[in-house]
């Protein structure tokens, strides 16, 4: 069989006795990882390509499987794939041998995550693989282990010396499977071009989806939007502007474009000078802030609180096409 394995050239250097103070020791312990995530990153080469070949050429979903420690990483990397446009799932080992085994379909493909190799409970997972034909990769730690010598496809591990002073609770070993799983996911969202609007689409609660708000999902549109030709008259303009309640309206030509815009303040500033018998281009300000719809609107609110304002209109190719009040944006979240 076919085995693209990572080499073990990259050894970290074993620790020497670990501080005893509480900040000695956590610093002592990010170091030891830290040396785990560069030796995994300096072992990085052909193989996790054809990791990426396989799993952007499948047509079904991403099947994720590890016993312990290494099944919260893997539930972690099915989650990650899920929500970057990759359809997967987390499978149980134990599971799997009791009737989930028929949840895996050929056109998927199988990450098995052991850091021992010879994870004992992923056997009928793995002789499963081998019947139908699916494909499997392994992220471990022993390229003399089982899943090794069945895998299609190998992604090992350097060895490192765990952050745990006794040797014994992976530490390390998981961090770098949990890193190598986001270089795969992230790789994966690289390659298919994933864009902010799809993970939008696949996180619309949360912060996530607050930040990934675009102005056209919040602003008014419409009739709600209060708009002017310049020649009205302002005895025109203030009923007009008073109904939208916005406190401002847009100046626009016979086209729709954005020429200027009046409000509350300009109003103040022309009130002793016959403001109703003068025409709104007389008393507007040229020229003013506009935001595109596809903009987030987050920078809406960026704009607004820079240029002390509570509105933007919002246009495409100076033509107006809606409104945003600041309130619109901290209603729906966005700060």
């Amino acid at each position: 069989m076919n085995t693209e394995k990572l080499t073990r050239k990259h050894k970290t250097r074993m620790s020497e006795i670990p501080p005893t103070d509480d900040l000695g020791l956590a610093k002592h312990v990010l170091q030891l990882e830290h040396n785990g995530i560069i030796a995994l990153a300096d072992s990085l080469g052909a193989s996790f390509i054809n990791v990426l070949d396989m799993l952007e050429s499948i047509e079904g979903r991403v099947v994720v499987t590890g016993m312990g420690k290494s099944g919260h990483v893997g539930r972690k990397l099915s989650s990650t794939l899920s929500s970057t446009g990759i359809p997967s799932f987390f499978v149980h080992p134990g599971e799997a041998s009791h009737g989930d085994l028929g949840m895996i379909d050929k056109s998927d493909a199988v990450i098995a995550i052991s850091n021992s190799g010879d994870t004992p409970e992923m056997s009928d997972l793995i002789a499963y693989t081998r019947r139908f034909g699916v494909p499997l990769i392994a992220i471990t730690s022993n390229n003399k282990g089982i899943i090794v010598e069945q895998a299609d496809l190998t992604l090992l591990l350097p060895q490192a010396e765990e952050a745990c002073p006794m040797g014994l609770a992976p530490t390390t070993s998981t961090t770098m499977a949990m890193a190598l799983g986001d270089t795969i996911a992230i790789g994966l969202m690289n390659r298919l071009g994933f864009t902010a609007d799809d993970f939008k689409l696949r996180h619309p609660g949360g912060q996530l989806g607050k930040r990934l708000l675009k102005v056209s999902d919040i602003m008014h549109t419409g009739s709600a939007i209060p708009l002017s030709s310049g020649s009205e008259l302002m005895s025109e303009v203030i009923p007009e502007m008073t109904a939208k309640s916005f406190g401002c309206i847009a100046i626009v030509d016979n086209a729709g474009k954005i020429r200027g815009i009046i409000t509350d303040g300009d109003l103040r500033r022309h009130m002793g000078d016959s403001i109703l018998a003068r025409h709104a281009e007389q008393v507007m300000t040229p020229n003013p802030k506009t935001i595109r719809p596809t903009a987030l609107a987050s920078e809406a609110v960026l704009t607004m609180n820079e240029s002390h304002i509570t509105n933007l209109f919002v246009a495409e190719d100076k033509k107006v096409v809606g409104i945003i009040h600041i309130h619109d944006c901290l209603r729906a979240g966005v700060e």
